[in-house]
């Protein structure tokens, strides 16, 4: 994977290592608290490959504001876990990084952060820029406490095309046809879809996809807003009897339970031709492009997930990872909050549209369209954009839009599904009792 921004990065690890610190002044992190001082604003990133594009606009905005910005990179998996210790503490950042969901959702309820809803609403410019399903994939109680700040990342159905024509047969519009496609290639010994069970953060992208076709996005909207009876949902229990129905008709061959996906194995073995579809985050396109070039250029194809039916979810909706987001503390005042919401807004221009699509992302901007022939991939890029764009709901994934508390124990239920030592029911039972 060429980055952690690009790879599964919202799998957010709680690791005990010391984090080192950079940052693009000499200026000492939150040093002076909240604020860091009466003429400058604390920002934090995470930091990866897109860093450079936080750098090049921070200098911008550094011309000419007179509140000048520190911005602070904060390497390794353990991003989080620095971010919740500092907020509240003088260390805390004025501005940072998040993924939006349950990642802030203790700050919103401890009164930590500015609620940015109102100032989005007073100025159209600003919060009409964003593609509403992006904007609102980040929202609390449908309150916007974030501003989009990266790449969109949906789950996408990869296939080989070279496969499926080989096949005479095209990708699934429907979860029948799915079925159909796991015999098929059975058929011709060629597992039907590689699942990476050794991370099982890849099975929940399948039972994300079948809870939304099956009872739509509302569903998880309910449960993430604290409703955690909407686990006994009937299309809950429903969305993990086809998971079930799935590997025991063996979509994801007799194995998956040993292949890793952050080793690469995966996305191999898909490479290789040894399996015929991948569900997973768009950054596996990225990932093929830099370590099985050829099959990237010559054999891989993208598409939706299928359609249910009898299912009361929109086949256009989408999962994953809508983007990450820009949230301010809400000890940020005056002139300087003034100054916070003007350097937000830069996020909202087809400068830094341009800029993420040089990166090779897919901007949250609804205007973006147009700049898509600058992607390093412009098919891909559009099918991306267009997905998100006509997306009447994006769910944020769920072990980043629920609380560690939950998530947690959710990923291992989840884990116990797949591999068989919980029925649908115990399944449902279990995530009830969270």
């Amino acid at each position: 994977m060429r980055s952690p921004n690009l790879r599964p990065r919202l799998r957010v690890l709680s690791v005990a290592a010391a984090t080192v610190v950079t940052a693009t002044t000499l200026a000492a992190c939150g040093s002076d608290g909240p604020s860091g001082g009466s003429d400058s604003l604390q920002v934090w990133v995470y930091q990866d490959g897109s860093t450079t594009i936080q750098e090049d606009f921070v200098e911008r905005f550094n011309e000419t504001s007179d509140v000048q910005i520190t911005l602070t990179q904060i390497p390794g998996e353990n991003y989080q876990d620095r971010m919740r210790t500092a907020m509240g503490s003088s260390n805390a950042p004025d501005i940072f990084f998040n993924w939006g969901g349950g990642s802030i959702a203790d700050f919103v309820r401890e009164d930590m952060l500015i609620d940015l809803t109102d100032h989005l609403a007073d100025d159209p410019e600003f919060g009409g820029a964003f593609i509403p399903s992006i904007l609102d994939a980040g929202a609390i109680e449908g309150r916007h406490y974030g501003v989009p700040m990266r790449g969109v990342q949906p789950v996408i159905l990869f296939y080989n095309q070279t496969l499926f024509d080989e096949a005479g047969v095209e990708p699934p519009a429907t979860l029948d046809d799915l079925f159909g496609l796991v015999e098929t290639f059975q058929e011709q010994d060629i597992t039907p879809s590689v699942l990476a069970g050794a991370d099982p953060w890849t099975e929940l992208m399948w039972l994300e996809y079948l809870l939304d076709r099956r009872g739509g996005a509302d569903i998880f909207d309910r449960i993430r807003n604290g409703d955690s009876g909407a686990w006994g949902e009937p299309a809950v229990l429903q969305a993990a009897q086809d998971a079930i129905d799935l590997v025991d008709a063996g979509a994801f061959g007799n194995n998956f339970r040993s292949v890793s996906y952050t080793t690469d194995g995966a996305s191999t073995f898909f490479a290789q031709g040894e399996a015929a579809m991948h569900l997973m985050g768009s950054w596996e396109f990225a990932n093929q492009l830099s370590n099985q070039q050829e099959f990237a250029e010559n054999d891989l194809a993208w598409a939706t997930f299928p359609e249910i039916a009898g299912g009361s979810g929109d086949p256009a909706a989408l999962v994953g990872n809508p983007t990450n987001y820009w949230s301010v503390n809400a000890q940020v005042e005056g002139e300087k909050l003034d100054a916070a919401l003007e350097f937000l807004k830069l996020h909202a221009t087809q400068d830094y549209a341009s800029a993420l699509i040089a990166n090779g992302d897919i901007p949250t901007t609804a205007d973006a369209a147009d700049l898509l022939d600058e992607a390093p991939t412009p098919e891909y890029a559009r099918f991306q954009y267009e997905m998100v764009q006509n997306a009447p709901s994006f769910t944020l994934s769920w072990d980043q839009a629920l609380p560690a508390s939950q998530s947690t124990p959710m990923i291992n239920h989840i884990e116990e599904l797949f591999s068989g030592q919980l029925s649908a029911q115990q399944f449902v039972d279990a995530m009830l009792d969270l």
